[in-house]
Parts: C-alpha cells; structure tokens; sequence
C-alpha cells in the first residue's frame, strides 16, 4: 500500500514538472502502462487477434501436409475460436453503444 502510495507521488510530482513518468504495472502476468491510450490499447489487442489467427492459419496449413502435430493445431484452431468470439462480441458492444448514442436526445 504504501509503495503504491510513494508511485502516486512520484508520478505527480512527475506529471507536475512536464515529464514523462513510464510507470509499469503488471496485470495477468502482462506489463500495461497505465498511461497508455484507449485507442493504443485497441490498437494492441486487434494486432494481437490478428496474430492469433494467423498462427492458427499457418498450424493448419503446416497439418494439411503433415508437419505438424494434432495437439498444435488442436490448441491453435481452440485460441483462433476464442479470439473471434471476442472479436465478434467486442464489435457487436461497439455497434449498440453507437446504436445508443443515435438515440440520443438532442
């Protein structure tokens, strides 16, 4: 507690002489600045799906002529699933979100 408490301080004091504080925080094993943006964030998680995918295409094509292991591409076609549930659900969030701003009252 206090050492989050003496990172707060240290960061405003930061923040109040114009520089830079890179504060690293970790959160399910993975390194996230908290001052990063949402849109950098996004960015991050629509490369990451990408490459999820694309693995998956290449383990599955790796299989089609017998490099590869069943178990790989078992694992690799389970991850690509995941990842475009979360893409899917992700986009059909944004586009009710967007839906009700529409509605909106002026």
């Amino acid at each position: 507690m206090i050492a989050n408490f003496n990172n707060a301080i240290s960061a405003y004091r930061s923040a109040a002489s114009g520089e830079s504080a890179t504060v690293a925080e970790t959160v399910g094993g993975k390194a996230v600045n908290p001052g990063q943006s949402f849109s950098d964030m996004v960015r991050d998680a629509a490369v990451e799906s990408r490459e999820t995918m694309m693995a998956s295409e290449e383990i599955t094509q790796q299989a089609i002529v017998g490099k590869a292991e069943l178990h790989d591409v078992v694992t690799a076609v389970s991850a690509a699933e995941v990842t475009l549930r979360t893409v899917v659900s992700v986009r059909d969030k944004a586009v009710q979100a967007y839906q009700e701003i529409l509605r909106m009252p002026i």
